[in-house]
């Protein structure tokens, strides 16, 4: 008997949402969804350009409340400086995961890796909403090697999973997870294919951020953003090209508290929304001591 097949829902391509150089499609929230799981923004750094917004810091550093920020890097190099103190700089394959908690400015920046010939940037930002206990705790930084990624091989050389989020089978990721979540970046070589199963209720969207692919025999172009039905369910992953293929695969259980998005704060009530500003411009989220934190140009 086989396996129920989980349908897709709609598809959206986002919206232009550059910032300085950077060339940005803004996949999540869209018109038709808020969040998917815990993830409520998503951003695609699209590949190509040279450089991005200026390294001075200053006007790159900007507040957040109520979230943890994950940016996962495919090519160039990320920095990061914020307002508790933390540093860190990842190279193509990394991430790099920030909880924001009561309350932190942050200063991230991509540019091209110093280490690669190409001189160009690509990468995702994800926002990751927080159980209301976690929003008023504590502030945490994590920077993930690419070679620290875990990953697995497919049968046959046929491609790989990496655990960006979550876990699969036996791999899991470093990054703490405060509910169900997952994140997966999927690679399938030409005429490869993939299939992986999720339990009722279980929020799954994917995105192609450069090829096209095929899911449950569906084709999907380039740039899509697919959201899928929450019955239990495959999801048959297919690239028909000849060429490699790229997919995100994310999402989790449903978030059951209230949420109130606005600026960079995701809060439970509009209450929580004010207080945010409040405490922001009161002071109370610090500031960021590039010198102390001996930042490198």
């Amino acid at each position: 008997m086989c396996a129920a097949k989980k349908k897709s829902s709609f598809s959206n391509k986002g919206q232009r949402a550059d910032i300085g150089n950077l060339v940005i499609q803004r996949i999540l929230p869209n018109r038709y969804a808020d969040a998917v799981g815990p993830f409520v923004f998503l951003d695609h750094i699209v590949p190509g350009i040279k450089s991005s917004i200026d390294k001075s810091g200053t006007d790159g550093a900007h507040p957040h409340r109520g979230i943890a920020t994950l940016t996962y890097i495919l090519q160039g190099e990320g920095e990061h400086f914020d307002s508790a103190g933390n540093y860190g700089r990842v190279h193509s394959g990394g991430v790099q995961w920030m909880n924001a908690g009561n309350g932190i400015i942050h200063d991230e920046t991509l540019n091209a890796d110093s280490g690669t010939a190409s001189g160009s940037v690509h990468a995702f930002q994800f926002w990751i909403n927080l159980p209301s206990d976690i929003k008023s705790g504590n502030q945490a930084y994590m920077a993930i090697a690419g070679e620290n990624v875990p990953v697995k091989t497919f049968p046959d050389q046929n491609g790989w999973i990496k655990v960006i989020a979550g876990s699969f089978e036996e791999l899991r990721s470093a990054i703490p997870s405060y509910s169900e979540q997952f994140l997966y970046h999927i690679h399938l070589e030409p005429g490869a294919n993939f299939t992986i199963a999720f339990p009722e209720a279980m929020e799954v969207a994917a995105f192609l951020p450069d090829q096209s692919a095929m899911f449950n025999d569906i084709p999907f172009e380039a740039g899509e953003f697919v959201e899928f039905d929450r019955d239990a369910g495959e999801i048959e992953m297919k690239n028909g090209l000849q060429t490699d293929c790229e997919i995100l695969l994310f999402g989790g259980s449903t978030y059951r508290e209230p949420i109130f998005a606005d600026g960079p704060f995701v809060m439970n009530s509009l209450l929580d929304i004010a207080n945010a500003y409040k405490d922001f411009y009161g002071g109370k989220y610090g500031s960021i001591d590039y010198v102390k934190q001996q930042r490198v140009s």
